[in-house]
């Protein structure tokens, strides 16, 4: 599989939407006219508006990225993963917006509003006494990871462990840190390191075994976790993955909120899609798009992977259809 990494790209950088999308129509096929449901074949112009939504990929073209605690073997007692384990019953992809949202957008710190999160959620309650001693929780270096670490975190402390949360980096480096017990716990996404894990001990290039189904991509996943000493708690139903997003505008006006129905009604020229340059060549974007769900568009417009530039060019109208991840705080109602 391939999951798009995250980039941060200063708003500045938005000034150049107008540029890059100069070639990809007039003004009037922007959106900001109030265009009419498109014709067959003709496809969709984009739809200015605020509020951002993700269409369901409703036939599974992205493998499940459900967020699960993974674990170094020596430290997986029963109670530790337990303690876990009621952080994955809690969480869902709306909460995991909410999340981040009170990250990204409203500047909590991470600790502030895992420590919000698990009041509201009562989830001390749920928690049972372990055996008590030393555990370093480990994050990637983004704020859900982070958020995820300290909800961890405090359910540990609950049930009776000195916990330290420790912020490593990258997949590539925490992973064998985990391996070797320098960290113990890690928040991590079940597709993304299924794959990971395979090639790690199948070598390069091997068969895929992630899929969009959980409980499948749990089971390869346990395997491979098992030949490196890795144990993992039940995956959330919470999941961030590659999603696509039109505004909510877009979807009223051509009444669609499924990637199979935005196949149905908008295929063709007038529908722009947008997201990070590699998209046109990613089996995950939009030669996926195309062969999962019948899509055709008119020139694909070059912005980031999920970041502010094409969520900007969203909003204003600039293409139809954007890439995002699906947990992002930008998506939450209101």
């Amino acid at each position: 599989m391939y999951r798009f990494a995250r980039v941060t790209l200063p708003i500045s950088g938005l000034a150049v939407v107008a540029a890059l999308v100069a070639a990809c129509g007039e003004p009037g096929q922007s959106g900001t006219g109030g265009p009419a449901p498109g014709a067959a074949g003709e496809g969709c112009a984009p739809v200015a508006g605020d509020q951002l939504v993700v269409l369901d990929d409703d036939k599974g073209l992205q493998t499940a990225d459900n967020i699960v605690p993974a674990v170094n073997a020596d430290v997986a007692t029963p109670e530790v993963v337990e303690a876990l384990n009621v952080v994955s019953a809690a969480l869902d992809t709306p909460k995991l917006v909410e999340l981040n949202k009170a990250v990204t957008i409203d500047r909590q710190t991470s600790a502030e509003a895992a420590q919000a999160f698990a009041e509201a959620e009562s989830l001390a309650t749920a928690v049972s006494a372990g055996d008590g001693g030393e555990l370093v929780v480990g994050a990637a270096n983004f704020p859900e990871s982070e958020t995820l670490a300290h909800l961890y975190r405090i359910v540990l402390e609950t049930a009776g462990y000195d916990v330290e949360v420790r912020t490593i980096g990258n997949r590539e480096l925490y992973e064998p840190a985990l391996e070797r017990g320098e960290i113990h716990i890690v928040p991590e996404y079940v597709g993304t390191l299924t794959e990971f894990l395979n090639a790690k001990v199948n070598g390069a290039d091997p068969e895929p075994l992630a899929s969009s189904d959980v409980q499948q991509t749990m089971t390869a996943l346990r395997d491979l976790g098992g030949q490196v000493g890795l144990v993992f708690g039940e995956p959330s139903e919470a999941a961030d993955q590659n999603a696509f997003a039109v505004t909510r505008a877009f979807a009223d006006t051509y009444g669609v909120s499924t990637l199979s129905e935005l196949g149905e009604r908008c295929s063709g020229a007038e529908t722009l899609l947008g997201g990070p340059p590699e998209c046109p060549q990613r089996p995950f974007c939009q030669p996926g798009l195309e062969e999962t769900y019948g899509l055709t568009f008119g020139p694909f417009v070059s912005l980031d992977a999920g970041g502010p530039l094409t969520k900007e060019a969203l909003r204003r109208g600039e293409i139809s259809v954007g890439l995002v991840f699906s947990s992002d705080g930008d998506l939450a109602a209101g």
